[in-house]
């Protein structure tokens, strides 16, 4: 315990999912954390394949940019991280992703005040070090009208808007508040709120969400489980990529992926099996808290 707050992690040597089983509340997942893990090691599982196929010297030389990884939406410092106040997690988590060159990603929950926070620390950046900053902006799947109010206070400080289709199954979200599924017309009315912006799909992970990324066809289509922190079908984010980049880029501009990723080669992996972007939550988060700044930039250097 400092005075941010306790981690709620057991800072394992390498993140795999192994030493927070079940811990939600917290930076674990459901189903004894199988999902989370199988992110983790899927990314492995592949770079062996690539080792016995002869095709991994061809992904460690693919080049990117820092920009193509990105901070994951996160919210609920307290509760799933362990600080002692919400609000002192969103600058730092934000800032230290930009001074990285990683884009920023910007969550909301409940209560309200957790979107306040990223709009407050993103005004924060642009006031004190960039003055055109701005962030992706994912949304939780609530009614409509609620999210006509939440797009009108973010469109200024967006460079996309996303909505979290997964949300609804988030444990940790149960019974606070009203979450819905979405359907093709419904987001297409949100995108007709959104300036013209570029529009995610966040939590693409089952035959229903292929077949609504067909029927919307978004700008982006991120694969992802949430973390392994939503009750969804069995398996990783990478495995699911690999099975379904070439169908979703039939239908998306771009796909990102989360989920496992941990250094560069997981990001060269990534990219090589049809990603454009990744999204990197827990390193950067545990990171952040620690003070342990090398580690996020090491994501890409290493």
């Amino acid at each position: 315990m400092n005075n941010k707050g306790e981690l709620k992690c057991r800072r394992c040597k390498e993140c795999l999912g192994f030493g927070c089983l079940d811990q939600l509340p917290g930076l674990g997942g459901v189903f004894h954390n199988k999902n989370f893990q199988l992110n983790c090691s899927a990314w492995k599982d592949l770079q062996k394949l690539a080792e016995a196929d002869g095709t991994i010297e061809k992904i460690r030389h693919i080049e990117f940019s820092s920009s193509q990884i990105m901070c994951a939406p996160v919210t609920g410092s307290v509760e799933n991280i362990g600080y002692a106040n919400e609000a002192d997690f969103y600058f730092p988590y934000f800032n230290e992703s930009r001074k990285a060159g990683f884009g920023v990603c910007v969550g909301d929950g409940c209560p309200d005040e957790k979107l306040e926070f990223g709009i407050e620390a993103v005004k924060k950046i642009r006031e004190e070090f960039e003055p055109d900053f701005k962030a992706a902006f994912f949304l939780k799947p609530y009614p409509q009208e609620i999210l006509f109010k939440r797009l009108e206070k973010v469109l200024p400080y967006a460079s996309h808007i996303g909505l979290d289709i997964d949300a609804y199954n988030i444990a940790t979200m149960r019974n606070k508040v009203h979450l819905e599924k979405k359907t093709a017309a419904d987001l297409e009315a949100l995108r007709s709120r959104a300036g013209g912006l570029p529009f995610v799909i966040k939590g693409i992970f089952t035959p229903e969400d292929l077949q609504l990324v067909a029927d919307f066809k978004p700008e982006v289509a991120l694969v992802s489980n949430h973390g392994g922190r939503v009750e969804t079908l069995e398996g990783s984010s990478a495995d699911f990529l690999v099975a379904h980049a070439a169908e979703l880029k039939k239908s998306a501009g771009q796909v990102w992926v989360d989920g496992g990723i941990r250094n560069r080669l997981d990001v060269q992996t990534a990219i090589f099996y049809g990603a454009d972007r990744v999204l990197v939550g827990r390193p950067v988060i545990c990171a952040v808290f620690d003070e342990n700044l090398s580690k996020i930039k090491n994501l890409w250097y290493n």
